[in-house]
C-alpha cells in the first residue's frame, strides 16, 4: 500500500515483523483491531528472515557497508501540545555485527567447465561399459524427486495425530533390524557422491534461488507452544512441515547417532542389551516426576545425577547432550525438565520431538501476517519510521510519525526492540550475544539417506569454547539446492566473534583450508558467521516505557520458540484483556456472506472478521 492511501488511526501499530510482532498481528486482527504493521526492511521477518543466495549477498553488503541513515528530519509542524518527539533507532546498525565471509571454491571459468563435462563422460563412458554392475541413483536425480513427493516417514502435517502412531513406529523398527540396510545406504551415498560434479562459485549464484538461508536457526518441538498455536489458529494451512528424521552426536571425533524413540533404542548397534535396558528403565521413570527422589539432588548438576543412576559414559553423554540438551552444570531440575519436555513430544509425528518448516523459519512469521491481512490488517514494508510522540503527563504515545510526515494515531504501540531509542531502554537490562554460523556443504556429515534432517549436539571441542548446537538440512526442505547441504551453527558467544567461537568446529568436522589433513568429511563450500544481540527477555515496562507502548526482544538461543510466542500472549492481553489469544479461523468453506449482496460481489468481497458469521 502507498503511504498515501494510509489512514491515520488505528486500533494498534506494530514496527517490525518478527515472530513475536507478527503473533501479536494476527491475533488481534483475528479479534477486530484495526492492526498497522510496518516495516524499515523491504522484506518480512526481521532478524528472524530466510534468504535466497543471491539476496542473502545483498544482505551481506548492506551491512558490511554499515549504512547510514538519513539525517533526522523536523517535523515539529506535527507535533501538538504536551507532546515530545522520541527518534526511533536503526534496529540492525548495531545488532548483527562481526560479519565474516568465506569462500573455499573456485569461480567457475570455462576451463574449469569444460574439464568437469570431460570428466562426466569419462565416468559416464565407464559406467555404460559395465551394464552388469548395480548402480546408485543420482543425488540430483533423488534431491528433485524429494522435491515432487512427500516423504511418508519424514513429512508432517500439523494436525492433531491419529491412533497408528504406534503401528508406524513398530513398522519403522521392524525395517530397522535388517542388519545390512545402514550400511548398503552408506554405500550406495558413497558411491553416489563420488560421482559428484565439483560445484563452483558460479554454479552457487545459478542455484541461488533454491537457497533459503535462516539468520536465526530453531526447530519446532512437536508439543511445543509454536505447534499449539499453528494448529489452535488454522495457520498451519499456510505452510508446510518435514521431521527431523535423526539426532546425532559428536563424539570422541565421530558423528553418531542418538537413539531416542523406543525403535531407535532397539535397533541401535552401539548400545548393548544392557545399555538399552538400563536407558528405557531411565526414561520410563522420569516421566513418573517422583519429587521425593530429586530432594538429594536439588542443589547438585544433572551431570552428577545421571552417574548416580549408574548408566554409564555412553547413555549419560547422550542423555545429557543430545536428548536434555544441557551442559554439565546444569541444575538437576532443570535437566529432568528438558529431559520430560523431549520425550513428551516423541511419537507426535515422527520418531523424533522436533518439526522443520519447509522452506525454511521465515516462514512462520509470514505465515502469521497472512491472517492477519485475511482479517484487516494494513501492511507497509520499505517504509521509513521517524519518531513516536509521547504525551509526558500521560505517559502515553499519542502518535507515530513516519518518514514522510505523516502522522498516525493508534491507541497500542508494539516495537521491536531494536527501534527502541536508548533513552527508553533499562541500563539494567544486560546484552548477551548468540554466534551464528551457515555454512554450505557437498554432501552430509553421516551417510545415508538423502532426505534427512539432522540435528547434532556437539560438546564444547576445547577448554574455553561453547557448546554448539548443529542442524543439518538437505534439499528435501527446499532449503539448498541439489547435491548440497546447508548446515546452522549456534551458540552462545563467549570469545567476542562468532568465527572464533564456531570455526573450531569447522574445522574439526569438515574439510576447510585450515583443516589439517583432507579426509572423507563434507567439504564447506562457502559460508559466514556473525553475532547477533540477544536481549533475551522482554523489556520491562516501567518509568521508561509509556504505558500503550509494548516491546519484543529479538530471537534468543534456544533450539525452541517458547519465549517469543508467551511474549505474544502477553502483549495481546494487555492490549484486550477480556479476548481469547488466536481464536481458530474459520474454514473457506465455512464462510457464510451477507445474504443482501449479489454473488458476483461476494466472490469478491475479501474475507474480514466483520463479514464472517460464526
Amino acid at each position: 500500500m502507498a503511504a498515501e492511501d494510509l489512514p491515520s488511526d488505528f486500533d494498534v501499530v506494530i514496527v517490525g515483523t518478527g515472530l513475536t510482532e507478527s503473533v501479536v498481528a494476527a491475533a488481534c486482527s483475528r479479534v477486530g483491531q484495526r492492526v498497522l504493521h510496518l516495516d524499515t526492511r523491504s522484506y518480512y521477518a526481521s532478524k528472524w528472515a530466510s534468504f535466497t543466495f543471491n539476496a542473502l549477498l545483498t544482505w551481506l553488503k548492506e551491512h558490511q557497508e554499515q549504512l547510514q541513515d538519513d539525517e533526522v528530519q523536523d517535523w515539529s509542524s506535527l507535533v501538538q501540545d504536551r507532546e515530545e518527539p522520541i527518534c526511533l533507532s536503526n534496529a540492525d546498525s548495531s545488532s548483527i555485527r562481526n560479519l565474516q565471509v568465506l569462500c573455499f571454491i573456485s569461480e567457475g571459468d570455462d576451463q574449469d567447465q569444460e574439464g568437469e563435462k570431460e570428466e562426466e563422460e569419462v565416468e559416464r563412458f565407464v559406467e555404460e561399459e559395465k551394464p552388469e554392475e548395480p548402480r546408485a541413483e543420482s543425488t540430483e536425480q533423488t534431491a528433485e524427486e524429494g522435491q515432487t513427493r512427500k516423504d511418508e516417514d519424514s513429512g508432517a502435517e500439523l494436525t492433531e495425530p491419529t491412533a497408528d502412531v504406534q503401528q508406524k513406529q513398530e513398522e519403522v523398527e521392524q525395517e530397522e533390524e535388517g542388519p545390512n540396510t545402514q550400511t548398503a545406504e552408506s554405500e550406495t551415498a558413497g558411491q553416489s557422491e563420488v560421482r559428484r560434479k565439483k560445484m563452483t562459485y558460479a554454479d552457487l549464484l545459478k542455484e541461488g534461488r533454491r537457497f533459503n538461508i535462516d539468520l536465526v536457526s530453531k526447530l519446532m518441538y512437536a508439543r511445543g507452544s509454536l505447534v499449539d498455536l499453528l494448529i489452535k489458529s488454522n495457520v498451519s494451512r499456510y505452510a508446510e512441515f518435514k521431521n527431523v528424521t535423526r539426532i546425532l552426536t559428536y563424539r570422541h571425533g565421530n558423528v553418531e547417532q542418538v537413539p531416542c524413540s523406543r525403535a531407535d533404542v532397539f535397533a541401535s548397534r552401539q548400545l548393548s542389551m544392557v545399555e538399552k535396558r538400563k536407558l528405557m528403565r531411565f526414561l520410563a521413570s522420569c516421566l513418573e516426576e517422583k519429587e521425593e527422589e530429586l530432594s538429594a539432588y536439588s542443589a547438585r548438576p544433572y551431570s552428577e545425577f545421571l552417574h548416580d543412576q549408574q548408566l554409564g559414559d555412553n547413555l549419560q553423554h547422550f542423555l545429557l547432550h543430545s536428548i536434555a540438551m544441557v551442559t554439565e552444570d546444569t541444575p538437576t531440575r532443570d535437566g529432568l525438565a528438558s529431559t520430560r519436555h523431549f520425550l513428551r513430544c516423541l511419537g507426535r509425528y515422527g520418531n523424533t520431538p522436533f518439526l522443520f518448516p519447509m522452506y525454511g523459519l521465515g516462514e512462520i512469521p509470514q505465515c502469521f501476517c497472512r491472517m492477519s491481512a485475511v482479517f484487516g490488517g494494513v501492511y507497509c514494508l520499505r517504509h521509513p519510521i521517524s519518531c513516536l510522540l509521547l504525551d509526558k503527563t500521560a505517559n502515553r504515545c499519542t502518535a507515530l510519525i513516519d518518514g514522510r510526515g505523516q502522522r498516525i494515531t493508534a491507541s497500542h504501540f508494539v516495537l521491536e526492540d531494536g527501534f527502541l531509542p536508548a533513552q527508553l531502554k533499562s541500563e539494567a537490562t544486560p546484552t548477551r550475544s548468540i554466534s551464528r554460523g551457515v555454512l554450505i556443504t557437498d554432501r552430509s556429515i553421516l551417510p545415508g539417506d538423502q532426505h534427512q534432517v539432522s540435528l547434532v549436539t556437539i560438546p564444547p571441542v576445547e577448554t574455553g569454547l561453547p557448546a554448539v548446537r548443529m542442524v543439518e538440512l538437505s534439499p528435501s526442505t527446499m532449503t539448498c539446492a541439489p547435491q548440497t547441504y546447508l548446515v546452522h551453527l549456534t551458540s552462545q558467544s563467549l570469545l567476542g566473534s562468532a568465527y572464533e567461537d564456531l570455526s573450531p568446529v569447522v574445522t574439526a568436522m569438515f574439510n576447510t583450508t585450515q583443516s589439517p589433513e583432507q579426509n572423507s568429511r563434507p567439504s564447506v563450500l562457502w559460508c559466514f558467521y556473525f553475532n547477533m544481540d540477544q536481549t533475551g527477555t522482554q523489556v520491562e515496562d516501567g518509568d521508561r516505557l509509556p504505558s500503550n507502548l509494548h516491546t519484543c526482544s529479538g530471537p534468543d538461543a534456544d533450539l525452541g520458540h517458547e519465549h517469543a510466542i508467551k511474549q505474544a500472549e502477553v502483549i495481546f492481553h494487555k492490549i484486550v484483556p477480556d479476548e481469547d489469544f488466536c481464536p481458530p479461523a474459520p474454514n473457506p468453506e465455512d464462510i457464510l456472506y451477507d445474504a443482501e449482496e449479489p454473488a458476483e460481489l461476494q466472490e469478491l468481497q475479501p474475507l474480514r472478521a466483520q463479514n464472517v458469521q460464526y
